[in-house]
């Protein structure tokens, strides 16, 4: 007959042992859930990473697209003259959008207060886009073109008088006149003349020249 210490010292045991049976299932169920939520949290980036790529591509594809296009209400010029010259000259387009013109450039950048048209031209050839607007331009949309221009590093912005529109801007045998900062045009001009290919020196700096 067993004795009573070895009766409880087989079931203390028996105890334990389905005790550390029921905890090594309890792990494998934690791991089974860790590991599986860790797979659905990889697969799940995986996918989202993939999807903002392929949304990235179709929308840079898209811009591409757009600005290969013609813009309407672009005009051009061509065989314009592009000399130093040591005189101001009289441009048949105000603003002007080439021509001789000064061997200083006005630095890209922000104005407040017109600029010298005859070193403006010189900002054009380096692949500079003009943006104009008239002086009662509304506040806000002026912020919108100031904001535009300072993340632009090839971007003039200033005001000029007697514009035929409220806003225009002009590349190098380039320019569009618009109504107003929303219309979509303007992005579109940026993105196409910005150095573009009618650049006649394209990466030139548009700066270490005049302010203004």
């Amino acid at each position: 007959m067993e004795h009573p210490n070895t009766e409880d010292r087989a079931h203390r045991q028996a105890i334990v042992a389905a005790a550390r049976a029921q905890l090594k299932r309890g792990e494998r169920r934690r791991s089974f859930w860790i590991y599986g939520l860790g797979t659905v949290v990889a697969i799940t980036l995986v996918a989202t990473v993939v999807s903002i790529f392929i949304v990235n591509q179709k929308d840079q594809d898209a811009a591409r697209s757009a600005a290969d296009k013609p813009i309407s209400g672009v005009e051009s010029s061509d065989g314009l003259s592009r000399d130093h010259v040591v005189n101001e000259v009289a441009f048949p387009t105000l603003p002007p959008v080439g021509g001789d013109h000064s061997a200083e450039l006005t630095n890209c950048g922000v104005y407040t207060k017109p600029v010298d048209t005859w070193r403006a031209v010189h900002s054009l050839e380096h692949g500079a886009v003009w943006v104009t607007y008239r002086s009662d331009l509304p506040q806000e949309q002026i912020d919108t073109l100031t904001a535009d221009a300072e993340s632009n590093p090839y971007e003039l912005l200033s005001p000029y008088p007697d514009l035929p529109a409220p806003i225009v801007a002009s590349a190098w045998g380039k320019q569009l006149q618009l109504d107003n900062v929303d219309d979509p045009r303007l992005q579109l001009f940026l993105q196409t003349y910005l150095q573009g290919p009618q650049t006649p020196e394209p990466g030139a700096p548009c700066s270490g020249g005049v302010q203004g």
